[in-house]
């Protein structure tokens, strides 16, 4: 288990395909079990529909929270609200206002269009919200939208596949949020082998990291993860 007192938080899912990734709410719970085994304080996690295809809609966001739930009492769930699920900005607030059962958290990446108008949704449902950073115009426009006081943290996410640019970018991330007196948590992650260099530094720094099956399949040395425990287990020894 990490010791350090920064946050380990495991992404079981995505778009990246792997054998164990989860898809259906009994496998998000066996891998939501295996992640906080593994040392996870928090869990993020796409839903999927009937058609097995990432979805915004109520029933199965409930039924993922519900199984997931069941399996890690009282660890928080954060959700997605990424564009790539759901483009229509109109149409993703629809979706998220009909929610029936809600998660602690989601992930709202500031430069996808409207979300300005989501996270207001959000705050009005209790829901907190994880500021996604993406890119260097993200950060300057979390920075100038005013609305940091109103979320929980800060996800740094370069997704560079160079792990040097990939670090860079991050530094750069951090740099503007701290240049804006912006003092949330940070939890930093990158994409595919990167994403252990940009963990690296992160811990390095003192802030929060995330993996699993979402953000990569490999381990550190490059070798194929069996799971998300794998990875998680992987990022705790970083944080030890």
């Amino acid at each position: 288990m990490p010791n350090s007192g920064t946050l380990l938080q495991a992404a079981l899912n995505g778009g990246r395909e792997h054998p164990a990734a989860p898809h259906t709410p009994e496998e998000l719970a066996v891998e939501a079990h295996a992640a906080v085994a593994a040392g996870a304080e928090s869990l993020h996690l796409h839903p999927y529909d009937e058609n097995d295809r990432q979805t915004l809609a109520a029933e199965p966001c409930a039924e993922a929270l519900r199984a997931v739930r069941n399996a890690c009492p009282e660890v928080p769930i954060s959700l997605s609200t990424s564009a790539g699920i759901e483009p229509d900005p109109e149409r993703r607030y629809e979706l998220i206002a009909a929610w029936t059962e809600l998660p602690d958290l989601v992930t709202a990446n500031q430069g996808e269009k409207g979300i300005h108008d989501l996270c207001e949704l959000l705050v009005e449902r209790g829901i907190g919200i994880e500021a996604g950073l993406l890119s260097l115009d993200d950060a300057h426009a979390f920075v100038t939208s005013g609305v940091a006081p109103r979320c929980e943290r800060v996800m740094v996410e370069p997704l560079d596949p160079d792990p040097d640019d990939a670090v860079a970018l991050a530094e750069s991330i951090e740099r503007t949020v701290d240049d804006g007196g912006i003092q949330l948590e940070q939890v930093h992650h990158g994409d595919g082998i990167a994403s252990w260099a940009v963990n690296r530094r992160a811990v390095a720094r003192g802030h929060g990291i995330r993996t699993g099956l979402e953000d990569t399949t490999a381990l550190p040395d490059g070798r194929p993860a069996k799971d998300n425990g794998e990875l998680v287990a992987a990022a705790a020894s970083l944080l030890d």
